[in-house]
């Protein structure tokens, strides 16, 4: 049992890399959420190419980007901070200008943006989560982290609302947004950049050489797979069971969306503070047993049918938000705390791929599962989730 953490603001801004590094983090935040959600719409309005080009386009830069997460982790532990979370932002610079050089029905130059934006995008968290474990220690570093998500979830919900609004000026002003999205990238590299950070080299030769996951750690990360589904559930699950299944008006999804958004922003720094009288492992367990009663929740909901079926879906993703908060105050924070100090980034990155292939998968086995019924769909997601829930507790 731990007492509980109590940061001010100033010293949570250190702890989170200084106020340059903050202040790179909301724009880098904000030119994501400025261009992601609708690099497709790009693809499609802007560029003329087919919806299936594109999509495939965007999901080989996922895979691509995962593809590199080691070596971003090799290279952190040979000292590397702040450089490494700048270039994963430059990396970003460069996709933005090849999308703006694409011209119209030109599928492979768009491919090559996807590429470089999903390597920027899957190398950040990993760099991101060694800097401030560089900077801040113990509990300080779990609210540090908790800090630097609501920031990012605050800056891509302000993002995405002016690219909505920007959508209105049609083919010129998507491109006028991608060229403010890549300045905004360079602005944030440059702002990571000065911060000039990086950590000496822990550990021997031969402790450098036997790094492999431990049988805690391959737990965790199997683990987390499907706690990361909960990611997904307000962007995929929630909008295709209700609309395909409870008819109702798309509205409820975009409120839910947005008030998963508000909650994540407001209550993440006072949850993740608060959960620092318990060890973070019992808190990980926790919001597994949180999630998987919001999918039992779901499902007792999708039972009620089109009336009151809506309202309640929405009640209960309250609670499922709360799960995602815990889950992600948590889990990082474990890991780091895990990893020893000379495997740092390669830890943090095998976590980040667990965390990338959740994320990949959860769409498709949503969408399977969701035509078998919400027995199916509910009753699988809670299996699992407690499962793993069990799993993390279990090596307590």
């Amino acid at each position: 049992m731990t007492t509980t953490t109590k940061i001010r603001p100033r010293a949570l801004v250190r702890a989170s890399g200084g106020p340059r590094y903050a202040l790179a983090l909301a724009v880098d935040a904000l030119g994501t959420g400025l261009l992601r959600p609708f690099l497709l719409l790009y693809g499609v309005t802007v560029l003329e190419l087919s919806a299936p080009a594109t999509g495939t386009a965007m999901t080989a830069g996922v895979v691509a980007g995962l593809v590199c997460v080691p070596a971003v982790g090799r290279w952190l532990d040979r000292g590397a901070r702040s450089t490494v979370v700048a270039a994963s932002m430059l990396v970003r610079v460069l996709g933005v200008a090849l999308l703006l050089a694409t011209p119209a029905g030109h599928v492979w130059p768009f491919a090559a943006a996807a590429l470089f934006l999903g390597i920027g995008n899957q190398s950040w968290p990993a760099a991101h989560a060694a800097l401030v474990a560089t900077v801040a220690h113990g509990r300080e570093r779990d609210t540090a982290l908790a800090a630097a998500r609501a920031l990012r979830n605050a800056a891509l919900g302000v993002g995405a609302l002016i690219a909505t609004v920007t959508l209105a000026g049609g083919t010129t002003a998507l491109r006028a947004l991608a060229a403010v999205t890549g300045l905004a990238y360079l602005g944030a590299a440059s702002l990571a950049w000065s911060v000039q950070l990086r950590a000496r080299p822990a550990g021997s030769p031969g402790e450098e050489a036997a790094t492999g996951p431990t049988p805690r750690m391959r737990a965790l990360l199997a683990a987390n797979v499907i706690y990361v589904f909960c990611l997904n559930v307000p962007e995929i699950a929630l909008p295709l069971v209700l609309v395909t299944q409870l008819h109702a008006s798309p509205v409820w999804s975009a409120a839910i969306f947005v008030a998963n958004t508000v909650l994540v922003v407001t209550l993440q720094v006072p949850v993740t503070v608060l959960l620092s009288r318990v060890r973070r492992r019992t808190a990980l367990a926790l919001a597994g047993v949180l999630l998987t009663a919001s999918y039992l929740g779901f499902l007792a909901a999708t039972s009620l049918g089109h009336g009151w079926g809506a309202p309640a879906v929405a009640a209960v993703s309250v609670l499922c938000t709360i799960g995602e908060i815990v889950y992600a105050g948590s889990a990082t924070a474990l890991v780091t705390h895990l990893a020893p100090a000379h495997a740092l980034g390669r830890v943090l990155a095998r976590f980040e791929l667990s965390t990338g292939f959740g994320l990949a998968v959860s769409p498709a086995a949503i969408t399977a599962l969701a035509p078998h019924g919400p027995a199916a769909l509910w009753g699988s997601l809670a299996a699992t989730t407690l499962l793993s829930a069990a799993a993390v507790a279990a090596e307590s």
